[in-house]
């Protein structure tokens, strides 16, 4: 986000479909590509302890937004709001995205709406879940 609060670029998770980067940034287009590339590898990093695929391809990043100043802004939900996991997967996808060269300060918000339901995950997540 800009000072004035607006969204400049947005990585869409996946719903089966391939990532995405809306550029209205000041940053150089090939700088904007390559943070939004880096952050998508840095989330697939980040595992739910309880199950065996990567939050990014289960679905459970609804949006990164990468401001001016490189602040990265994270939103987040989580399979159900009893998860076991959830003390420690905001902060474990914080490190993940401010390990990325060339981020700024990193904000992970966690929210419920849209719901998550397994229809989010990636064609890659159902294979290694065997939900085929």
């Amino acid at each position: 986000m800009n000072d004035a609060g607006q969204v400049l670029d947005t990585v869409t998770a996946p719903t089966a479909a391939p990532n995405h980067v809306d550029t209205t940034s000041v940053l150089p287009p090939e700088e904007t590509e390559r943070l939004g590339r880096d952050i998508v590898a840095a989330l697939k990093t980040v595992y739910d302890p309880e199950i065996p695929a990567d939050i990014y391809e289960l679905g459970l990043i609804y949006k990164v937004d990468i401001g001016d100043d490189r602040a990265v802004g994270v939103e987040m939900t989580l399979t159900t709001p009893n998860c076991p996991a959830a003390a420690e997967l905001p902060t474990m996808v914080e490190n993940a995205v401010a390990s990325v060269p060339g981020v700024g300060a990193v904000n992970v918000s966690i929210v419920w709406e849209p719901a998550w339901s397994p229809e989010r995950m990636s064609d890659e997540a159902r294979l290694v879940l065997n939900m085929w």
